[in-house]
């Protein structure tokens, strides 16, 4: 079929003409391509599409939060793998199921909220003025270059902050009582004293001496096992960012220009640490007891300026404060000017210089007298420091840029010119490097690279790459990567004759008979000492419990906490499989100590952590079951649709 569109490409042209363009007035070009192209999407929650777009960018956020926090260490190969984006995937199909559960609920969130979490945003911090103040402009081009408008995003904040109601009501309602806290944690510290004798398996292998037939009869049964796949050896291009990001070189007059119109950025905010005496007036407050409180306020302003160093000493005897006035009235340290929410407050505050003092400020908690006792001047790194950062985001930016305008184009030559990888190669800069592939992914490699893709290695594998020796097609594999490939070279699926194999063949029968003497003689041991109590062979003692394990297998520790502790010593055995077989003699039990308050409270904390997760976990799984989820199988071929 795909002979026969690559010989009658006129013809094809012209049909597709006569039968698309009619269709795009009413449909449009993107419209009409996802009409029949579900590849644009990843999946759907409740008719609700979770597109390929929406996933790549959180897949770019979870890279870009951990390069941030690893640093040098950062190794994207390493972090985006298939079991990660699976996960980033159901991560995403829960939140669209909390969203359509949060919307069914009618749950919002207050503006007063809304502004709380805007102000508490590190980005928008970023855009603080010295005076403390946002820059409003800079905030709408930040906006701006995402598509949206303050309001816009105001809604998005509102909208994270409905859905965030349901696990958090679930994680503040978790709770564990006090005596489970403490049976839990005596079970976690609880020691038992142990003794160890381990048959390893290797001390067997010189007593299996097969013969030529048991070699043929295990080889007859095990002829699977020795198989080797089906291989092809391949040409392959990857189209990518990276890939591109040689061809791009951004200048020194870019980045500068980069830098002034981004210097807020660059630039650490004024910081003023701020101290308060306050003399309490709610809005409840009756007319006669606000001017009571405000002529305290203004006695206690005069007080202050009278003795300006004894400042704190006024307000730990004055401030109606409970968080700061026995603290002298010390608040902490400011950069957003967000100290109390109460913009009168902050705006005085903020307007200070070191060791001023406000006139009496007014807000709805009462009468504040403010004073800064520190300042952090604003400090902006000079152009030289983050010159070499700046250069290489751009050239990310410039080459990812470059990926989204040539991707189509790579996708169209691949295919337009079947028969080599030259013509694309040369087009667009790329370097043609080879591979020999199986129908698996490779475990040597990342699991991220393209060449693990599973919807690569079927194309590869299929008869139009092994056979016609055409081009596969373009194979987006995420993460903003194309991969081609062409096949120069295959080998069928085989299995080997004996004679070529008969070491391997002899090691792997080795190897399990030597398993098998050692659990079957360790069997035969823990049955006589289980009569003799003996401590023959038996390593020294250790003591091991659930918290510190001294090595011992969670296989075996399990068996250790298992022995009836009315009946020492008491002894267990262990197949370790390929380790041979252990034997552990309990010697005794040693209780744990007694749990102080502290600790008690701390297991309670803990413990009700991990219920409110497991809660958390179950609520979120019944909802997904209670939800219409269907996945399109676009991020691995192993995924496959489900109602």
């Amino acid at each position: 079929m795909l002979d026969f569109f690559r010989n009658h490409q006129r013809l094809m042209m012209l049909m597709l003409v006569l039968v698309i363009v009619p269709g795009l007035g009413v449909l449009g070009i993107q419209g009409f391509r996802g009409f029949f192209d579900e590849s644009a999407n990843v999946a759907s929650v409740n008719g609700h599409k979770i597109t390929r777009a929406e996933f790549d960018s959180a897949m770019r956020q979870q890279l870009d939060q951990a390069r941030q926090f690893l640093g040098a260490q950062f190794d994207s190969k390493a972090l985006d793998t298939p079991a990660r984006r699976r996960d980033l995937l159901d991560n995403l199909i829960q939140q669209h199921a909390l969203a359509d559960e949060a919307q069914r609920e009618y749950l919002t969130a207050s503006d007063a909220a809304v502004r709380r979490a805007l102000l508490a945003d590190p980005v928008i911090s970023s855009l603080r003025k010295p005076d403390g103040s946002i820059d409003v402009d800079r905030y709408k081009q930040l906006l701006a270059m995402q598509g949206m408008t303050p309001e816009q995003y105001d809604e998005r904040v509102r909208y994270g902050l409905a859905v965030d109601q349901i696990p958090q009501s679930i994680e503040e309602s978790a709770f564990t009582p006090k005596a489970l806290a403490d049976r839990i944690s005596q079970l976690a510290e609880a020691q038992r004293t142990v003794q160890a004798l381990v048959l390893h398996a290797s001390d067997y292998a010189s007593k299996v001496q097969p013969t030529d037939a048991q070699l043929s009869a295990y080889y007859a049964a095990h002829s699977a096992d020795f198989a080797t796949p089906a291989t092809a050896t391949i040409d392959y291009l990857v189209l990518s960012p990276a890939a591109l990001a040689t061809g791009v070189t951004p200048s020194d007059s870019d980045a500068k220009k980069y830098y002034d119109d981004n210097i807020a950025h660059y630039t650490t905010p004024r910081e003023v640490r701020v101290s308060q005496i306050l003399i309490a007036s709610p809005k409840s407050a009756s007319p006669a007891d606000d001017a009571k409180a405000k002529a305290k306020a203004d006695a206690v302003l005069a007080e202050v300026k009278a003795h300006p160093d004894q400042f704190a000493q006024i307000a730990q005897k004055e401030s109606q404060d409970p968080g700061s006035a026995a603290k002298g009235g010390d608040l902490g340290w400011s950069t957003s000017g967000t100290l109390t929410g109460e913009k009168a407050f902050d705006t005085a505050a903020m307007a200070l210089n070191k060791d001023e003092v406000s006139s009496v400020v007014h807000s709805s908690f009462g009468y504040h007298v403010i004073k800064v006792t520190d300042v952090k001047p604003a400090v902006t790194k000079p152009f030289d420091e983050v010159k070499a950062s700046i250069l290489k985001d751009l050239a990310t930016e410039l080459a990812t840029k470059a990926y989204s305008d040539d991707s189509d184009g790579f996708t169209s030559t691949v295919y337009e010119q079947a028969k080599s990888l030259k013509p694309a190669a040369d087009k667009y800069k790329l370097t043609i490097q080879t591979a020999t592939v199986t129908t698996k992914p490779n475990p040597a490699l990342p699991p991220a690279s393209p060449l693990n893709n599973p919807k690569f290695l079927t194309a590869v594998f299929a008869d139009d790459s092994v056979k016609s020796h055409n081009n596969t097609q373009a194979i987006d594999v995420g993460n903003s990567t194309l991969i081609a490939a062409h096949v120069t070279d295959y080998k069928s699926a085989a299995t080997p004759p004996l004679a070529s194999i008969k070491d391997a063949v002899r090691a792997k029968y080795v190897a399990e008979q030597a398993d098998e003497l050692a659990r079957k003689d360790g069997e035969a041991k823990l049955a006589a000492l289980q009569k003799s109590k003996s401590t023959a062979g038996f390593a020294a003692e250790q003591k091991v419990s659930r918290m510190d394990t001294q090595g011992v297998s969670p296989l075996a520790l399990s068996a250790i906490f298992k022995a009836d502790d009315s009946k020492l010593p008491a002894y267990v055995g262990v197949d370790l499989g390929n380790d041979g077989y252990a034997i552990y003699r309990v010697n005794a039990v040693v209780p744990p100590a007694p749990i102080d308050s502290a600790r008690l409270a701390a297991a309670q904390r803990q413990l009700a952590q991990v219920d409110a997760q497991t809660q958390l976990e179950a609520y979120v799984e019944s909802l997904r079951k209670r939800s219409k989820v269907k996945l399109y199988g676009s991020l691995d071929a192993s995924q496959s649709d489900s109602q």
